[in-house]
């Protein structure tokens, strides 16, 4: 341990919160945080070297192999890889600890789900019980807070790495698991997706720019039950067409709630949503679709959102599922960054989303995953501005 290095003495101890004096010399190496890597003895060094050897990872410091490892901006190692627009990577902090004792799913350690892969409810979709339900109810309730909270530190200057800080520490107050964390190795608590990037946007150094847009993708694991959602917000002052763009995209999820009930095609979904983005000349993203969602963070069914989709299927009483149409100002096509989670749009033109879980009930559905009035106003709140759907959808559900 590297005693007393410069600016230590007024940190606090990673393990027991006690003043700090020592440092660990691999994370000073690595030019980490220093909040992450002070101690006040050797002894909590020790007792938590299980957790703490961790953050040396080559994915958690490296940035999946091409972001930069000391300072801010781009990589001396950037891959030759034809950016489709003005985003690039910066660096990815450490991978942040979870408690011993918050419940965890089985990839937490090994970054696969087997139970999901091997589950039968990959084929035929499951009726939850209405034990089923009240847990996933819960674990969405979470993940309200969780991502209302994510969006109240949204503004100029804020990093998406502090918006994962946000979501992480709030998610394990509440005692749940960040469902991304380690799902196939995806190195952070939540996904933020800015500008031209479609979703699977992994939280960076990189500060939000005034007239940025950027999603925050939520999901919580509780007591065995997963919840998910997500919204697009502005970043200060934005173009009108940005401004558009995120509008259209929530009205076109709240218009595809609203067919929701028992006996509706999964595939009536992409002909409504379809039907309004390309009204207003926007395109419909292909490669994504909504999930089924509950014991297990992705399931049957599958819920595209294009139109003239192959879905099978029409809606059951106690099925949970989400709709999360990502729509772009331009192509609908995509293209992957070299990260093999990020993507973009193949134009670089913009991309908006939002997502909400829900359950069918014998007269319609429930959004279980709704806004709440204390949730931060999204942009035509602020300006008074009623979207296209949202009362068709609160009748259709009897107000929820």
């Amino acid at each position: 341990m590297a005693p007393e290095a410069e600016g230590v003495e007024h940190l606090l101890c990673a393990t027991c919160q006690q003043p700090a004096k020592l440092q660990c010399p691999r994370c000073l190496e690595l030019g980490l945080e220093k909040d992450l890597a002070a101690f006040c003895s050797q002894e909590c060094f020790k007792g938590s070297w299980t957790e703490h050897k961790k953050l040396h990872k080559p994915s958690a410091i490296e940035g999946w192999h091409y972001c930069t490892r000391r300072g801010q901006g781009r990589s001396l190692n950037m891959p030759d890889f034809k950016w489709t627009g003005d985003l690039r990577p910066a660096r990815i902090g450490p991978m942040r600890p979870i408690p011993d004792h918050i419940p965890k799913p089985d990839y937490y350690l090994t970054g696969y789900p087997a139970k999901e892969m091997e589950s039968r409810q990959q084929h035929a979709v499951k009726i939850r019980t209405e034990k089923d339900v009240a847990g996933i109810r819960e674990a969405c309730r979470i993940g309200r807070e969780v991502l209302d909270l994510a969006a109240a530190a949204i503004r100029p200057g804020v990093t998406t790495d502090e918006i994962d800080r946000v979501v992480h520490e709030a998610t394990i107050a509440a005692g749940a698991y960040p469902s991304p964390y380690n799902y196939f190795n995806f190195p952070k608590s939540v996904c933020t997706s800015i500008n031209e990037i479609i979703c699977h946007g992994i939280p960076d150094r990189r500060k939000l720019e005034e007239g940025d847009i950027v999603n925050v993708d939520v999901s919580v694991y509780y007591k065995g039950y997963h919840g998910d959602l997500n919204e697009t917000f502005v970043v200060g002052e934005v173009d009108e067409a940005s401004k558009q763009l995120v509008k259209v995209t929530y009205e076109c999820l709240h218009k595809a709630i609203a067919i929701c009930k028992p006996g509706t095609p999964y595939r009536e979904i992409g002909e409504v949503i379809t039907k309004h983005a390309k009204a207003h000349g926007m395109s419909v993203v292909r490669t994504y679709c909504g999930h089924g969602i509950g014991d297990l963070f992705h399931c049957a069914p599958n819920v595209p959102h294009y139109a003239k989709n192959k879905a099978k299927g029409t809606m059951k009483v106690g099925e949970v599922f989400t709709i999360e149409p990502m729509i772009n100002l331009g192509s609908h096509r995509d293209k992957t960054w070299p990260d093999g989670w990020t993507s973009a749009t193949e134009d670089g033109q913009r991309s908006a989303q939002f997502e909400h879980t829900l359950v069918i009930t014998p007269t319609g559905y429930d959004i279980l995953t709704a806004r709440q009035p204390t949730s931060p106003p999204l942009w035509w709140e602020r300006e008074g501005v009623q979207p296209e759907g949202q009362a068709a959808a609160a009748a259709a559900s009897g107000g929820s």
